[in-house]
């Protein structure tokens, strides 16, 4: 559309699904694809009840009272030599849709649904705040994943809509927005926290701005602000979404999060547990989490409890509103999930937090959420961080005198070196808490090095990066199990990578039952994992990952209590028995001695089923190889010539 003079042009047709189908029905609560397999069938639209109303039919168009933003999520910092440029080719991996009562709430809620940390915030200080005004606009005349943030710098210079939409041709009213969301932002600035009253509190939070940002804006911990919004009794109400605007009754609890009178949320006094979705789409997080989310909720359904799923992501089913009970369509801090739960205990009933099905999203709210009061379900938080913390997961394997590369810590580039310098090159450097193996890399020189733990360590700065021998010419396995709180371990499955060690889980070709290990090697990992499963005191998931050097035996590289394999959801499928239902049975729903019957029960099938199909696997295996042997020693007995 032309915005001088309104002019509409059709630039492109699609008879089928799109990108924006699973966008326009999370936005709107109308599901497309499902209206549509019906109208595929031979119904009509006026046929067709809404599930959120239960009165109109498909045929009443969805109206909305509400603003919906959707921000896409980049993954450059992976590839940083790559032309950022925005183009007609996609370049992003994900999403965040974001809902709110005006576009300045949905729009900041959008901002912090993208998880990229303290530097992600849209005022957060930037090496960039110190260049000329030239390189300014030079970088808001070409559109950039960073472009927002640039656009923001200029304002806060004090650069009009009008010039930036010279630069940037956005519509100037978005402009005008992101100005008054500056102003407010520069006013709290110049109050301080002393100055700020309720008023100011309630302004700002109903624009969408997030404690977090306060706090930056004011100098102030994010804690602090938290209590003084309530104490000004500030708290989150929820809405629905409803496809009616409220004119009629919504049977489906669909919200979202706003700073109004009314809350819509009406919580019941069942047992319930939350789960912690996986946020927007990114390499090293992708669709594996939604999926285990999904069968999560599902597990806990058939046990009898009240399942609530936070999430911000349109793309995954998780966000369905039919995949849980209640659905929060909520950014994924400590805030906003916390305010969920403070929501739905306010009604009774014991509510608990899943956090292990969603990556490492959750995994960085566990110990807070804890702290707060909140029961995790599953595997501790300090369990948690043990695995995750590369200095502490190294001295747990280092004291039960398991086999490990050479390592050391550093959170400077002088620990680093010396590191480095006792190990001997080349070394692997990791941050804790990453997938995808964020900020990883190997490392040859010193200089190469020191570059590293200049710019990486943002992937992780509250953590201190684990420098390892890297081992060359290996093999590297990934193992994925459960564990019961008994101590109790089943290993669903044993995944030999093809590529040598080196290359990333979820780049590498990989096969199950393991091809070339030798089974006394075997034997190690299948010890070692168990072993490992019990001293971190796992109950539910658990991933670990092996390398072999040569015929010299297995060496741990790192193991996560949560779900971290790209590979699990095809070995969920190997032994016919869901890994992922099981952590939430030994929930107390049912009388103990019910549960430990059950529990151990389903322990004895799935060990069952395992015995029986790693046994099918190595026999398979066994056969494989002396049918290889078979062929090379009848390759070996032709004349030369004739073996082409």
């Amino acid at each position: 559309m032309n915005p001088a003079n309104g002019r509409m042009t059709v630039i492109e047709m699609n008879p089928r699904v799109s990108r924006s189908s699973a966008l326009a029905s999370k936005a709107t609560g109308f599901p497309i694809a499902k209206i549509a397999a019906r109208l595929a069938l031979g119904y009509h639209l006026d046929e067709i009840k809404n599930d959120i109303t239960r009165l109109t039919p498909a045929s009443f168009e969805p109206t909305i009272d509400y603003v919906v933003v959707k921000i896409p999520r980049w993954n450059f910092e992976k590839f940083p030599q790559a032309d950022r440029t925005l183009t007609t080719q996609m370049k992003s991996v994900g999403e965040a849709m974001a809902i709110g009562r005006t576009f300045k709430e949905a729009f900041m809620k959008g901002v912090q649904s993208l998880e990229l940390g303290r530097g992600g915030l849209l005022f957060a200080p930037s090496n960039m705040d110190d260049e000329d005004d030239a390189a300014l606009r030079k970088r808001l005349a070409i559109p950039t994943d960073r472009r927002m943030w640039d656009l923001f710098r200029a304002i806060g210079r004090g650069w009009t809509t009008g010039q930036i939409h010279e630069l940037t041709k956005i519509d100037p009213w978005f402009l005008r927005q992101f100005a008054e969301i500056a102003a407010m932002r520069a006013a709290a600035a110049e109050k301080g926290l002393d100055g700020l009253e309720a008023d100011d509190l309630r302004r700002l939070k109903r624009a969408g701005f997030g404690d977090q940002e306060i706090a930056l804006a004011v100098n102030a911990k994010e804690a602090t602000i938290r209590e003084r919004r309530l104490q000004f009794g500030l708290k989150t109400v929820y809405k629905r979404v409803d496809t009616c605007a409220a004119e009629f009754e919504s049977f489906t609890p669909y919200l979202y999060s706003s700073y109004e009178q009314v809350c819509e949320a009406n919580p019941n006094s069942r047992n319930k547990v939350v789960i912690l979705g996986s946020g927007p789409n990114r390499i090293g997080q992708g669709i594996e989490f939604d999926y285990c989310c999904c069968h999560a909720a599902f597990a806990l359904r058939e046990e009898g409890l009240e399942t609530v799923m936070i999430n911000c992501n349109p793309e995954t089913v998780s966000t369905d509103y039919d995949t849980a009970d209640r659905l929060y369509f909520q950014p994924l801090t400590f805030e906003d999930v916390m305010a969920v739960i403070e929501t739905e205990q306010a009604a009774g009933g014991e509510v608990s937090c899943l956090v292990q099905f969603g990556g490492q999203t959750p995994l960085k709210l566990a110990l807070a959420l804890q702290h707060a009061g909140v029961r995790i379900l599953g595997t501790s938080p300090d369990s948690i961080d043990l695995a995750e913390d590369r200095k502490r997961f190294a001295a747990l394997l280092s004291g039960m005198e398991i086999t490990q590369p050479a390592s050391g810590t550093a959170t400077s580039r002088q620990e680093a070196r010396a590191a480095a310098a006792s190990i001997g090159f080349p070394v692997v450097v990791r941050p804790s808490y990453v997938l995808g193996g964020r900020g990883m890399a190997i490392v040859y020189d010193v200089n190469t090095l020191d570059r590293y733990m200049t710019h990486a360590v943002d992937a992780s700065p509250e953590h201190p990066v684990l420098v390892d021998k890297f081992l060359e010419d290996a093999f590297e396995f990934d193992v994925d199990a459960v564990a019961d709180a008994t101590g109790a371990v089943v290993i669903g499955g044993i995944m030999e990578h093809i590529e040598e060690a080196g290359i990333h889980s979820g780049d590498s070709s990989c096969v199950v039952p393991p091809f070339i290990c030798p089974e006394r090697h075997l034997a190690t990992i299948r010890d070692y994992t168990r072993r490992i499963a019990r001293a971190l005191k796992v109950v539910g998931l658990m991933n670990v990952q092996y390398a072999i050097e040569g015929d010299g035996g297995a060496y741990a590289g790192g193991a996560r209590a949560q779900e971290g394999s790209p590979g699990r959801r095809g070995l969920r499928e190997e032994p016919g028995v869901s890994v992922r239902a099981l952590p939430g049975r030994r929930h107390d729903s049912r009388p103990r001695d019910e549960v430990d019957r059950r529990g151990d029960g389903r322990v004895d099938e799935l060990r069952r089923g395992v015995r029986e199909s790693a046994a099918r696997g190595r026999a398979a295996a066994a056969g494989a190889r002396h049918r290889v042997c078979q062929r090379e020693q009848r390759r070996q007995s032709q004349p030369p010539a004739d073996r082409a």
